[in-house]
């Protein structure tokens, strides 16, 4: 980790130290104007169908990601959380994004095969790259990103009510007593698999977090581009 403290020289736990070698772009992604305007009902139509529609181009290399992790994790305790997320993943999830779709008045090109934006590509490009190392930590690494980020911005306005169930449902996905209790476990096996890796695993493992949060925020900008 060139030019950044070494992770082994602070007491505070892994995660913490992985979020904070990820800023600025951490606090950019979690307290987004996108976030803001989703809580307060004022979300452009247009910037939410985009985002929905890029976003639901994830599904397929995120599924694949779980189920990568799901063979690598190191014992049933692991495999049976991932596997019931997985169960929420293609089921709520992806009802919610179905029928977002239809009241956004979404086409069936733009649901299955939409021109990809940079971000898009880049995300799915890493989830594939983390599955295809066949490595419980770094699989580990992109998952935690993409649900503990997502987690921390839907706490932030989780007491607000949009009105519409496009902004509304999208908040109530990622927040909440049960969603909190698999963001919790992520980080708990991830703060073990770093602890756990050599120099070279926990290098790997820093510049996919690194690498997924930047994603996370371009992200977000991405939706308002024209």
């Amino acid at each position: 980790m060139t030019g950044t403290t070494p992770m082994t020289e602070t007491t505070a736990r892994p995660t913490e130290r992985l979020r904070a070698l990820s800023e600025p772009d951490w606090s950019a992604a979690v307290g987004h104007r996108f976030v803001s305007e989703l809580a307060a009902g004022t979300l452009d139509h247009g910037v939410m169908r985009r985002y929905l529609v890029q976003d639901y181009q994830f599904l397929d290399s995120f599924v694949a990601l779980l189920g990568a992790a799901i063979h690598a994790a190191p014992g049933l305790p692991q495999r049976i959380v991932l596997g019931r997320f997985l169960g929420l993943v293609v089921s709520e999830e992806n009802t919610y994004f179905q029928r977002s779709f239809d009241a956004l008045g979404v086409p069936e090109a733009d649901r299955t095969a939409p021109a990809l934006l940079p971000p898009t590509a880049g995300f799915r490009a890493l989830m594939r790259e983390a599955a295809a190392g066949g490595r419980w930590g770094e699989m580990l690494a992109v998952l935690t990103v993409a649900e503990w980020s997502y987690l921390t911005w839907a706490t932030s306005v989780a007491d607000r009510d949009p009105g519409w169930f496009v902004f509304r449902e999208w908040i109530t996905l990622h927040s909440g007593p049960g969603f909190e209790a698999l963001v919790g476990f992520l980080r708990e096996e991830l703060d073990r698999a770093f602890e756990a890796a050599d120099e070279a695993g926990r290098e790997r493992i820093a510049s996919l977090f690194r690498r997924a949060v930047a994603l996370e925020r371009a992200f977000f900008d991405a939706a308002y581009a024209a």
